[in-house]
């Protein structure tokens, strides 16, 4: 029973996992990105491939004992390829790619959540695999400066411990953010390479919308042009994706015979104003300080472990009175006889 109580304060419960193990199967061809931010992104598979070189026949590993790993930091908006490309590049290199789920790795329970990020990099190092921190702002998020309580002393040795085994870690780390102000400077030495994630321009987004479809599969009707879809539409790939599901759905739900049903440009128009419009609601409660802090995901990793200590205060002052009517009762009974 204690075992069991303790997975569910640490979060462990109903299949929920820490790390999630993936067989890559995406490939850079399954990403289309612009020029710039795939130079940058060659240059650092280049350091991945050429690190054997570097730091074995080169010599350059026995100058430096610790930091031989390579971190990379893939930053910008949501839906720009980030986490494909980490994918892309653990299928590039042949390992298995580790995608840490900070919501289960962060424990509300003292130097629990500094033993996780050891054990995540002891899982890669165990299985040789890529290790990706997506939300990374999360976990790497900046120091306090002054320590009040020990929510914050632990954020701060979370974040040290991290520091630490990263400078130990001598695979590959992709840190994964839309935040990345919220680093902590101390990552920006440790880091080898920072990949700025651009939205896509018009030639990569009309190759986003084409490349979402079966080549001979998907039923495209006459009318459908994609060149003005991208040209009017500057959107990230992840919401052309979202539209190009929307479109079929809609074109799949009109009434008709299946073989005669053709997806139109109404239908895309129609979808992508749908996912514009859905994220603008989405921003809209994010236009105070409030619910600013509400959305950065440091402070909500506090306000979560703040919830759980409640918690658990709750459930040992519970437990607390029934260990003290127990002793009562045994009390009484002693007494009696």
């Amino acid at each position: 029973m204690p075992s069991q109580l303790l997975s569910f304060f640490s979060g462990r419960l109903a299949g929920r996992r820490a790390v999630e193990t993936i067989v890559p199967e995406r490939t850079f061809a399954d990403v289309i990105l612009p020029p710039r931010t795939r130079d940058t992104l060659d240059q650092a598979l280049s350091q991945v491939r050429n690190h054997g070189l570097i730091f074995g026949r080169w010599g350059l590993g026995e100058r430096h004992a610790i930091g031989l790993g390579l971190a990379f930091n893939f930053a910008g908006p949501p839906g720009t390829g980030k986490t494909i490309c980490a994918e892309a590049i653990a299928h590039a290199l042949g390992k298995t790619l580790l995608i840490v789920n900070y919501a289960e790795v962060h424990s509300m329970w003292a130097g629990e959540t500094s033993k996780n990020i050891a054990n995540v990099f002891r899982a890669a190092v165990e299985q040789d695999a890529v290790l990706l921190f997506d939300e990374a702002d999360a976990i790497a998020a900046r120091r306090f400066g002054r320590t009040s309580h020990g929510l914050e002393r632990e954020a701060n040795t979370s974040v040290n411990v991290l520091l630490r085994e990263l400078e130990h870690f001598n695979g590959v780390v992709i840190f994964a953010t839309n935040l990345a102000a919220n680093f902590d400077p101390a990552f920006e030495r440790r880091i080898r390479t920072h990949v700025l994630f651009e939205m896509p321009g018009v030639e990569e987004r009309e190759r986003i919308w084409q490349v979402q479809l079966h080549p001979t599969k998907t039923p495209l009707a006459d009318d459908v042009n994609f060149r003005a879809l991208a040209d009017r539409f500057a959107v990230s790939g992840g919401d052309i994706k979202n539209a190009v599901l929307k479109a079929a759905a809609a074109a799949a739900s009109e009434p008709g015979p299946d073989v005669g049903k053709r997806i139109h440009q109404r239908h895309f128009e129609r979808a992508i104003e749908d996912v514009i419009g859905n994220r603008s609601v989405m921003r809209q409660s994010v236009l105070d300080d409030d619910a600013l802090q509400r959305a950065d995901p440091a402070i909500q990793a506090v306000q979560a472990m703040e919830e759980r200590w409640r918690m658990t205060a709750l459930v040992a002052a519970g437990l607390a009175v029934v260990a003290l009517l127990v002793a009562v009762g045994t009390l009484g009974v002693v007494f009696s006889r």
